[in-house]
């Protein structure tokens, strides 16, 4: 064996070593990675169980049925008085705070994105997007005492018969939560839309308005309603706004001006300490909140089928 073979051999050496090492590396790192995503759903499928089964419980207790739970309209599980688990009010006031804010959130949010992704200036842009998703970090606590102090007041004054705590006020205060949420998604959607379809819109005629309504925002449509299901899902989860500023008086109603209990905001209640251990007051907000659960999940469901039905592929 010639020296220039010797030298070649030593030389291939350390790069097999280095070779094996970053198999090795890429190894441990597919297996961090799938035990993390083990790890997650093994916590969704925990958390799921725990909900099923005390819902479970509670409705095996004396005195509860699941014909009352989903049939009827009232709902007092009060200590020391004659209960009843008709959980139609926290469902409409559920639906109410979030109709309130979905009202705010989802019409501002994608007229703001219109005007930061179509008219506004880059430098514009790259100062007010970053400002406006500061608000996303201002934490839940600040927002329901917004809502009892400036939002509440505020409407008392338009309308004296506002009550202290309502839905409105809570229903705002949601909405100017979410309305990063979907301003920023739904910014990002119409970024993703290619150029060519503006220019050949321009081409045709069109004006900046008209590419913008017609052409940009059916082609981005998948990506707005996943923004406005992020923003009605986290509306709808939406805990310490609602048990602040909302009220605590579970009743059917649709007048905005009244007070409404929602279901997290019944949870928060029955979590302060009132309520006895494992008593069918305690075991009833698991109840409520697989339902809250389900709720979501169909709302997921839905939204995914209506994304893939609208999504729309560029190359």
């Amino acid at each position: 064996m010639t020296r220039h073979a010797i030298h070649v051999g030593a030389a291939l050496v350390p790069r097999r070593r280095s070779r094996a090492r970053t198999r090795v590396v890429e190894g441990l790192i597919v297996v961090v990675l799938a035990g993390c995503g083990f790890f997650s759903i093994l916590v969704t499928f925990a958390i799921i169980g725990v909900l099923l089964e005390e819902a479970r419980a509670f409705f095996t207790m004396p005195g509860v049925s699941v014909g009352e739970f989903f049939l009827t309209t009232t709902w007092s599980p009060m200590l020391g008085a004659e209960k009843h688990f008709g959980v139609w009010p926290l469902v409409l006031g559920t639906g109410l705070v979030t109709m309130v804010s979905a009202m705010v959130s989802l019409p501002l949010g994608l007229i703001t994105a219109v005007f930061l992704s179509e008219y506004a200036h880059p430098a514009l842009r790259a100062a007010f997007k970053p400002a406006l998703e500061l608000l996303a970090g201002i934490p839940t606590v600040v927002y329901g005492f917004f809502a009892l102090t400036v939002i509440t007041p505020f409407l008392q004054r338009i309308d004296p018969s506002v009550e202290n705590y309502n839905a409105a006020s809570a229903g705002l205060a949601i909405g100017f939560m979410c309305l990063p949420i979907v301003c920023s998604l739904s910014e990002d959607a119409l970024q993703a839309v290619p150029r060519g379809l503006r220019e050949g819109a321009y081409a045709l005629g069109g004006t900046r308005f008209d590419v913008a309504l017609k052409v940009v925002v059916p082609a981005s449509l998948s990506g707005i309603t996943a923004a406005y299901l992020l923003a009605i899902a986290r509306a709808i989860g939406e805990t310490m706004i609602v048990a602040l500023a909302a009220g605590s008086l579970a009743h059917l109603t649709l007048d905005p001006r009244q007070p409404a209990q929602t279901m997290t905001g019944y949870i928060v209640q029955i979590f302060l300490g009132d309520a006895e251990a494992l008593g069918v007051e305690y075991r009833s907000s698991y109840a409520v909140a697989a339902l809250l659960f389900i709720l979501t999940f169909v709302i997921t469901i839905l939204g995914n089928r209506v994304m893939h039905r609208y999504r729309e592929v560029y190359e």
